[in-house]
């Protein structure tokens, strides 16, 4: 049977300490960055199907409707294509390119992957300055690495291709969105409150 001092020294290394290090941060963001990617992005197989994958839409509540259901199945792969797309027209420049890459893995593990707050010697730094510090060197890198009009066209040919396949993708042999299934009637609202007819 352990000793209380074992079972206090095996919980005490399950938590981490307040301050952690920025280190710490940053290594538990790109976990949750790793985990979001893998968890997130759907295979080639679900993106591209080959039975009959393209079906133009009839209506307007149609196009809505893939809207909603493509963009939020889809939409780890919708970053990935337009970040590729922009990552592929700054080719011709690579200090531009690491430049981009360097910037959009600041935006991803000090802010939208963090779950941690950073502390700067000893002192805790709010999400407003991460976020202040983070668009500022935006402008910056934006501001003095040349024209960003390849970038810009880049960013734009992604989003022109998402909007495609958002648009052209048949939803209707894929996957089901939970409202739809409770408004269709296949699963009910409520799985507590059963009716009864009479």
């Amino acid at each position: 049977m352990p000793s209380a001092a074992a079972a206090a020294a095996a919980t005490a290394v399950t938590y981490t300490t307040i301050p952690i290090s920025v280190s710490d941060v940053i290594h538990r963001s790109i976990q949750n960055l790793r985990a979001a990617l893998s968890s997130g992005c759907r295979s080639c197989r679900e993106f591209l199907p080959t039975a009959s994958p393209v079906d133009f839409p009839r209506s307007l509540p149609d196009v809505s409707v893939r809207f909603r259901r493509n963009y939020g199945y889809f939409s780890v792969n919708y970053a990935v294509i337009v970040a590729a797309c922009a990552a592929a027209s700054l080719i011709a420049s690579p200090i531009q390119l690491i430049l981009f890459g360097s910037i959009s893995s600041l935006w991803l593990v000090l802010y939208f992957f963090r779950e941690d707050p950073i502390f700067v010697w000893g002192r805790h730094v709010s999400d407003w300055i991460v976020f202040l510090v983070l668009v500022a060197a935006s402008a910056l890198a934006l501001l003095f690495s040349g024209p960003i009009a390849g970038l810009t066209i880049g960013i734009g040919v992604g989003i022109l291709v998402s909007a495609v396949h958002i648009l052209l993708r048949n939803t209707e042999d894929s996957f089901l969105d939970e409202n739809d299934a409770v408004s269709s009637g296949l699963i009910a609202a409520n799985p507590n409150s059963v009716s009864v007819r009479r």
